[in-house]
């Protein structure tokens, strides 16, 4: 026997077609929410740093690797800590590496003081509360821990990836070349209490003897590593994001082939002078005509030296540049 809408009505039931038409109307209106939600997220996301990156992704550990867990790595953004810029200048970028201590956690270098010329294992720790030696960290740009070395001067800039004990002791083989005081920094994600707590923490190196500064390169936006040139575009400011791109020339006068080093096509390390801040910045995941792009927010006005790593042939080489940002 048929029933038609009216006795469902009555019925006080809704026909099947008008409650499939109202799921209809019902999933249009949450997708046109989710959908304006989208764009506004999208909007905040392009006018942002390194803060604002897309919310990292773990993976379970592996047994045959170091403990640790992944980040989706893949949109361009900075590497800071929560140390804030000059406060003169709120809206320049943060920056990183200015202390022993950040986030809970520390540095705990086993000893500071090298030789000029000679190789010394370097050894540290990062603590964290109650001195607990930390011994899980996620792998961000295929690595565990990013180590920066650059003497007070800017010059003798290394960019190394220790290896991590059990124990949570960090060992790397390092050759501090010429007398001076130098910095280094570890750029890294820990794993405590199932929170991720990506932070760079900074320490003083000393190599006795007659200590010559060297004067900063003039600001120049050309460099020739080895037998590349490179050069770059664009101008970081304190007031936007700006985009920079960097151009690779091989010794043929063509556009070199850049492999992917560190799971990008290039790493760029910002650091002021006088105080070493420091802002390790990834590209874009894809390059632009042959260049690779970076967005760039500068922490406040002041002297900086910029350093680019890249990779060709398997071999990598790094350029750098003195840029002045008012």
């Amino acid at each position: 026997m048929g029933v038609d809408a009216a006795d469902l009505a009555a019925a006080g039931e809704t026909p099947a077609g008008d409650r499939a038409g109202f799921r209809l109307a019902a999933f249009g209106a949450v997708l046109v929410v989710v959908l304006f939600a989208g764009y506004g997220l999208g909007r905040l996301n392009d006018d942002s740093t390194a803060s604002a990156s897309a919310p990292p992704l773990t993976a379970v550990p592996s047994a045959a690797a170091m403990p640790g867990m992944s980040i989706d790595e893949s949109r361009p953004h900075e590497h800071t800590s929560g140390e804030t810029a000059d406060p003169a200048q709120p809206r320049g970028a943060t920056v990183g590496g200015l202390s022993l201590s950040s986030d809970g956690l520390t540095l705990v270098p086993e000893t500071t003081t090298f030789p000029a010329g000679r190789e010394q294992r370097l050894a540290f720790r990062v603590a964290g509360a109650g001195g607990a030696p930390v011994t899980t960290y996620a792998v961000v740009h295929d690595k565990p821990l990013h180590l920066i070395i650059v003497r007070r001067d800017l010059s003798g800039f290394q960019h190394l990836h220790p290896v991590m004990a059990a124990d949570g002791t960090w060992e790397i083989d390092l050759t501090l070349a010429e007398p001076g005081i130098y910095r280094m920094i570890a750029d890294f994600t820990a794993v405590v209490g199932g929170q991720q707590i990506a932070t760079t923490l900074g320490g003083d190196l000393t190599v006795a003897g007659d200590y010559a500064p060297r004067a900063l390169p003039e600001p120049a936006r050309t460099d020739k590593p080895d037998t590349f040139t490179v050069s770059y575009e664009g101008t970081p400011n304190i007031q936007a994001t700006q985009p920079l791109l960097m151009t690779v020339t091989g010794p043929d006068g063509r556009t070199a082939k850049l492999d992917p080093y560190l799971g990008a096509f290039g790493h760029l390390v910002v650091m002021r002078e006088g105080d070493l801040a420091y802002v390790h910045v990834h590209p874009e995941e894809t390059l632009v005509d042959g260049k690779v792009k970076f967005w760039l927010t500068a922490p406040s006005p002041g002297t900086y030296r910029m350093f680019f790593d890249f990779q060709v042939a398997g071999q990598v080489h790094t350029a750098a540049w003195t840029s002045r940002i008012e």
